[in-house]
């Protein structure tokens, strides 16, 4: 079985990927890490930002191990700088 899931992206991933929203089918019982396991092979280029992305799912912070469902949204959110 698999679920469709909602990938949303910001700022460099968005650009690096050319996107802010993804629609992808992953397995039953995965995980954010498998989300963005499968993200990075799709896109090699987002690997090196995985040490500083916080994540979230259906709009609330999530650790990488949270298991994802039908219909959830997974957002990546880069570290965000200003002032």
């Amino acid at each position: 079985m698999r679920v469709r899931i909602t990938i949303r992206l910001f700022a460099r991933l968005r650009d690096l990927v050319g996107s802010g929203r993804l629609i992808r089918d992953m397995p039953t019982g995965a995980s954010v890490e498998t989300v963005w396991q499968a993200l990075v092979q799709e896109f090699p280029a987002i690997a090196a930002s995985r040490a500083s992305l916080a994540a979230a799912v259906n709009a609330e912070y999530a650790r990488f191990e949270t298991r994802i469902a039908d219909g959830d949204e997974v957002a990546f959110l880069p570290p965000v700088s200003g002032g």
